[in-house]
């Protein structure tokens, strides 16, 4: 029997103060970036990886390495760079003389969470392996295939800026990645207090809040979320207006956008509008919802075209001028 909106709303708000718990306990090392953090939540509560893109120096491995000390979750941190092989991140095979067989020596990516630092350093065959591990949750490692764990995410970042010795994701990853979260600079009242709580060697004493396996409860939970019927004719207009934008009265986008956002668009976009709503306490997804999170979830699935960077637009301005133009239910 499906439950009401009432009872997922109720069980909603009997686990939300553990989830506000976590953000209270990143806050004690993180300075301001509650952006990148509530989207981190984001990802762990749908189950989807995220893509981060900010200069260096902005608290992206901090952001993440502190939520795994939280969650009390098995944390690998890879640096990405040209040299690296896939078996670097999946493991490889070790031939043993003594009894002549082949042992099987797991790499880093057999964690809950996987920092994937500077993705876009290394080429395309380690991009690649990743593949299967992000959609799959297993790595095959010779002849045999090993499931990851369920709670397995990557978060990978990337640098903006420097594109010297870089190699540009295929367009087949970067859609794998739920979310992509631009990270700015912290305003000056938060680098005064970041200047003041690192000075000397700061301990910071984190309490473990949630497992792995509460992790997983918390997802069915988000996933039973209510969504109405007209927000997921919300959510295909949004999509479909980036692939025919004429349909939809925006005939001025089409020569803007050389491509628009895949299926995986609108799955994601209502899964993670679903952890949005839990975010904010609540048993059912608005439109504001939907709003909010749609930016980093379209992001990185619309190319735009030449005459579109020509007009110094990118796919973020794009995307705003969809929202705005697709009537709310």
């Amino acid at each position: 029997m499906r439950e009401s909106v009432e009872q997922i709303t109720q069980k909603v708000e009997k686990e939300f103060p553990l989830i506000a718990t976590v953000g209270e306990e990143v806050g004690k090392v993180l300075v301001g970036q509650k952006n990148m953090t509530e989207k981190l939540l984001i990802g762990f509560l749908s189950d989807g990886h995220i893509l981060v893109e900010g200069v260096p120096g902005l608290a992206k491995t901090t952001a993440i390495k502190t939520l795994a000390q939280v969650m009390q979750a098995d944390f690998s941190r890879i640096q990405f760079t040209p040299d690296l092989l896939p078996a670097d991140l999946i493991g490889t095979q070790i031939y043993s003389p003594k009894d002549g067989t082949f042992n099987v020596k797991k790499g880093p990516l057999f964690a809950h969470i996987v920092l994937a630092d500077e993705i876009n350093r290394a080429p395309a065959k380690v991009q690649s392996a990743l593949l299967e591990s992000m959609q799959e949750k297993q790595v095959t490692i010779g002849d045999q295939t090993f499931n990851l764990p369920e709670t397995f995410l990557v978060m990978a970042t990337q640098n903006p800026v420097e594109q010297e010795g870089t190699y540009p994701l295929p367009e087949a990853q970067v859609d794998r990645f739920m979310l992509k979260v631009v990270v700015d600079y912290p305003n000056k009242d938060e680098e005064i207090s970041i200047m003041k709580r690192m000075e000397g060697t700061p301990e910071f004493d984190l309490q473990k809040v949630l497992t792995p396996e509460k992790v997983l409860e918390l997802r069915k939970l988000v996933s039973s979320i209510f969504v109405d019927d007209k927000l997921y004719d919300y959510v295909a207009n949004l999509v479909f207006a980036t692939r025919s934008p004429e349909l939809f009265g925006l005939k001025d986008l089409k020569h803007l956008i050389e491509y628009g956002g895949s299926p995986r668009a609108s799955i994601n976009l209502i899964k993670a509008a679903k952890a949005q709503a839990f975010l904010q306490g609540r048993g059912y997804v608005t439109p504001q919802d939907i709003k909010t999170i749609g930016p980093d979830v379209l992001r990185h699935r619309i190319l735009i075209s030449y005459e579109a960077e020509a007009q110094d637009l990118n796919s973020t301005d794009i995307i705003q001028r969809v929202f705005d133009k697709i009537d709310v239910p």
